[in-house]
């Protein structure tokens, strides 16, 4: 077989050097299990060269070629089996061998071109003899190969794996979201009409990049129409799962569209408004396609005028031209279709509601912070209106408005909606069925918002344990009666009877205990009033351009305050004021002398070094207790066991949010500031904090955009708007009303 290179070249004349190898590579690894195997139930021949033909034939290869080659392959391959058998029968297998073809099978290597290469000794893309060279294969070509390759194999083991491309194709731009979206939703003429746009996957696994499997023969059930919230705890695989659907990495019907918000846009130079226009790349591709037809069919008009009339040159740009209107008539019935003429208003409709002004609409993207890209990434999502919409966790990028203007919006969508998220009033407003990712499955609670989830999973679990443990009993009182009379002659038969009736009880499994998280905040001594108040306060970061105005507000030992209003309207800075890290321009701050205040930053992991573990970092930023005294505190956060000994870059998000919720406890304060504490947080953390917030004996103010959060907690509501902070008449439903009528969000809406 040394000339294996050379047969499959001429099999397939066309094929890239990179796929090329790594078909050689292959086939001489199922050589050299040939002759190492110990019996023949660890190689099948036909399955190993059947998947080279179809790679050499997805390569460009012509049947009759590649099946010949195949075909003197699998026989030359199955002779040295036997003949290695044969061998093994004499002289038994005494030697290491060289590959073990099921630990191939197991890592996926044969459908790994870099790791195949690897396993050759190539140190470099590929191999040459002579000095080395970097390989210049076609990567649009070689991409396409490996999604053919990775579906091919997902296909034959029924069921989704982890599939790792070449390296080579991990230097494609991060930025090339034109033809990202057109290879996810290729753009087709042809009607979709009468094809349904229900999902439905069964029997698939999924799992994450290190090989841990997240679902387990799950199924996947998404009726066209109805919104899911995907629900679980921190780390459970709900990201992961929503990242293999918007790949197709799960087989979803090519006609149907995806669009899943993930990271925020790259800013260039490029409007804001017309970043949102430029993301339905469809309509984008359509207009400049209508351009072109037209400024063709212009120039056969000029080149027409030069031939007779009835001439060949004339017929062939008459027949060229009639080709060009019949494809034009087509671009602009699906330009209708889409109402492009309706484009930019809908689209400046949209980011109007997400909190940009008129003004800001027409600013560069470069000029946004990356949580005002992130909105303009959901703004892109929202105007393109893909048939399944992908949101992880929407709700930690928006402000209390956006949030209601979002919901609102979500609530008249007309397609498919999966929203991962742990805002219980979001998913309430939004979802009409929950998911309830865990034990890697997939449990459906058709026709509910979260809270009647909640309640019908807790009267499951119920359920599930009572008849657990009444069959435990029942199990118990036979196995009993089993043991005192197995071997009573007069009981003998009885006790076969209640054998047969153990026997036959379905196995049923405890119903799992999801661990409780508890948050507990230290009770401050007291301090008598005026704790911390406002007096006609005025700030502006230069004195021509007031930021806020005539404030007068307080915060005392029993506050419970919720800070609201639209990003940019002031709240950061007048936290800042009470802490005395601005100073006003007018009016004053006065302050207990024995105040101590704890603050929750939004970013702050920033603070955190993350190469140390919770009880390190905290003994070195809060010196001054024992090691114990440290993990002790942080048990008090859920931060037990060895998760205090962990490096905190391995903790979740959650787990690092706690962690800081632990820090700001340890100089007891009176006053809590929290900013955007809710993020990152899985659903019984936001409950242990809700819970704890409640029971802290000294004050709280929170700038949050969870109106659970808030609704459990506050009792008093600050609005940041229109140059001034003002206290709410009202709760927080009462602010989310208010926002609507101000906004008239509800008409667009019905727009949409």
């Amino acid at each position: 077989m040394s000339n294996i290179g050379l047969q499959v070249r001429q099999a397939v004349p066309s094929i890239d050097p990179v796929v090329a190898d790594y078909a050689v590579g292959y086939i001489q690894h199922v050589s050299h299990a040939t002759e190492d195997s110990v019996s023949s139930q660890q190689i099948q021949i036909d399955e190993e060269m059947e998947f080279v033909k179809e790679l050499l034939l997805d390569a460009g290869g012509s049947k009759e070629k590649v099946s010949h080659l195949t075909e003197v392959l699998c026989e030359q391959l199955s002779k040295k089996l036997e003949k290695n058998m044969a061998r093994l029968e004499v002289t038994g297998d005494t030697s290491k061998r060289l590959l073990d073809i099921n630990l191939l099978k197991q890592t996926n290597s044969k459908r790994d071109i870099n790791s195949s290469l690897a396993l050759l000794g190539a140190s470099n893309d590929i191999e040459h003899t002579g000095r080395n060279m970097e390989s210049r294969v076609d990567k649009t070509k070689l991409e396409k190969q490996e999604r053919k390759i990775a579906k091919k194999v997902a296909k034959r083991n029924n069921k989704f794996v982890q599939y790792e491309a070449s390296k080579l194709l991990n230097q494609k731009k991060d930025d090339d979201y034109d033809s990202f979206f057109l290879e996810i939703n290729p753009l087709d003429f042809g009607s979709s009409a009468g094809k349904s746009k229900d999902i439905k996957i069964d029997n698939f696994d999924l799992y994450v990049g290190d090989g841990q499997r997240i679902l387990s023969e799950a199924s996947l059930t998404l009726a066209y129409g109805r919104r899911y919230g995907l629900v679980g705890q921190n780390g459970i695989g709900k990201s992961t799962l929503l990242r293999a659907l918007s790949r197709r990495e799960l087989n979803i019907p090519k006609h149907i569209t995806i669009l899943h918000v993930e990271q925020e846009i790259r800013g260039d130079d490029t409007p804001a408004l017309q970043s949102v226009l430029d993301a339905d790349v469809w309509r984008k591709s359509l207009l400049q396609e209508e351009q072109k037809i037209n400024e063709r069919v212009n120039e056969l008009e000029r080149l027409r005028a030069e031939f007779e009339e009835e001439s060949n040159e004339v017929r062939k740009l008459d027949n060229e031209r009639e080709d060009l209107e019949a494809h034009l008539q087509e671009v602009s019935e699906k330009l209708y279709e889409m109402e492009s003429d309706k484009a930019e208003s809908r689209a400046a409709a949209i980011l109007y509601g997400l909190g940009f002004t008129k003004e800001t609409q027409n600013l560069p993207t470069k000029q946004f912070s990356g949580g005002w890209r992130m909105r303009l990434s959901l703004a892109r999502a929202l105007f393109c209106v893909p048939d399944l919409l992908l949101l992880d966790e929407p709700s930690n990028m928006l402000d209390v408005p956006s949030i209601t203007f979002l919901a609102n919006y979500l609530q008249g969508y007309q397609s498919t909606v999966l929203v991962v998220s742990h805002d219980r009033s979001f998913l309430n407003e939004v979802a009409t069925d929950i998911i309830h990712q865990h034990s890697e499955r997939l449990d459906y609670y058709r026709g509910s918002n979260f809270d009647s989830f909640h309640s019908t999973r807790e009267e499951r679990i119920k359920n599930q344990r009572r008849e657990y443990e009444n069959q435990m009993a029942y199990r118990k009182h036979l196995q009993e009666f089993i043991d005192k009379f197995r071997y009573n002659a007069a009981k003998s038969s009885e006790a076969q009877s209640r054998i047969k009736k153990l026997e036959k009880l379905p196995v049923l499994e405890a119903p799992e205990d999801e661990k409780e998280v508890t948050f507990k905040f230290p009770d401050p001594e007291k301090l008598s009033p005026p704790i911390l108040q406002m007096h006609d306060v005025t700030f502006g970061y230069e004195p021509s351009k007031v930021l806020i105005n005539h404030v007068d507000l307080d915060v005392q030992m029993d506050s419970r305050i919720a800070f609201c209003g639209g990003n940019g309207t002031g709240k950061t800075t007048l936290l800042k004021l009470l802490m005395e890290q601005l100073t006003p321009l007018d009016g004053f701050i006065s302050r207990n002398g024995r105040l101590r205040i704890g603050y929750f930053a939004q970013h702050h992991v920033d603070a955190m070094d993350l190469n140390l573990s919770a009880v390190s970092w905290m003994s070195q930023t809060f010196p001054g207790k024992t090691d114990e005294e440290y993990r002790r505190h942080l048990g008090a956060f859920g931060i037990t066991g060895t998760l205090g000994l962990q490096k905190m870059q391995l903790l979740s998000g959650g787990q690092k949010s706690r962690v800081a919720f632990a820090a700001l406890c340890l100089a007891q304060p009176h006053i809590l500031i929290l900013d955007e504490p809710s993020n990152h947080l899985d659903t019984q953390g936001l409950d242990a904090l809700a819970d704890a917030l409640i029971n802290f004996q000294g004050g709280v103010l929170m700038v949050s955009h969870d109106v659970a959060i808030i609704d459990r907690v506050c009792n008093e509501i600050w609005v940041s708007e229109e140059n001034t902070v003002k206290r709410f008449p009202g709760n927080i439903h009462d602010y989310k009303k208010h926002i609507l009528a101000s906004a008239d969000v509800a008409g667009v809406v019905r727009k949409h």
